[in-house]
């Protein structure tokens, strides 16, 4: 984790010297959120499970234009994903 640390540390002091205005967004994602990102390192897991749900949901949601009956919509989310 702690080499992890240090070659991100560098990876971003190296964007910040370009001076290239496209990696700022990405910069700054990574500036915000290093601690999660470092995780990884430490137990090798990541929340890719959760993010494919999250889009399975999203998916799902979209074919039915919105949500209406809520209730309906996590009934329906238990009976087809779980």
């Amino acid at each position: 984790k702690g080499v992890a640390f240090t070659k991100l540390a560098h990876w971003y002091k190296q964007v910040e010297d370009t001076g290239f205005k496209a990696f700022n967004t990405v910069a700054n994602s990574i500036q915000l959120n290093y601690r999660s990102i470092l995780n990884y390192f430490q137990n090798r897991s990541t929340n890719a499970s959760a993010e494919s749900f999250n889009a399975k949901i999203k998916a799902f949601r979209s074919q039915f234009r919105g949500v209406k009956n809520v209730e309906f919509f996590l009934y329906r989310l238990t009976r087809i994903f779980v």
